[in-house]
């Protein structure tokens, strides 16, 4: 079983910044993709940032030059450095990862995802 574990939601100032932090855990032999998405109140969940196998990167619009997604391979960790903080990124943020493991004695890719944390900015 695979388990994705967030961090680093918090209250922020408008303008302020915060890093969230997502790292996996439990039996796997490869993540693939690595992504942040976030829900807002009364809204659809939407894609805020992925980072590849590779390392290429793509943002929501709305957070580009403000969002950097960054992944440490030997940790199994993804990152969402987020600065000039807006109250409309106020959401709980989701980790998200396409892992490879065994299912049934069976190697699979998952999607795997974390349980969510809250970012709240203030204005």
């Amino acid at each position: 079983q695979v388990q994705l574990e967030e961090s680093g939601g918090d209250l922020a100032q408008a303008g302020g910044s915060l890093r969230l932090s997502c790292a996996a855990s439990g039996s796997f032999f490869r993540i693939n993709d690595m992504g942040w998405y976030r829900q807002a109140p009364g809204q659809q969940r939407e894609l805020v940032a992925q980072i590849e196998w590779g390392g290429r990167t793509n943002y929501k619009d709305s957070v580009k030059g403000r969002f950097t997604i960054s992944r440490d391979y030997a940790k199994n960790t993804v990152y969402l450095q987020m600065n000039s903080l807006k109250p409309e990124d106020t959401a709980v943020y989701y980790c998200n990862a396409v892992v490879g493991t065994w299912v049934t004695g069976l190697s699979r890719y998952l999607e795997v995802w974390g349980q969510g944390t809250l970012v709240t900015v203030s204005s």
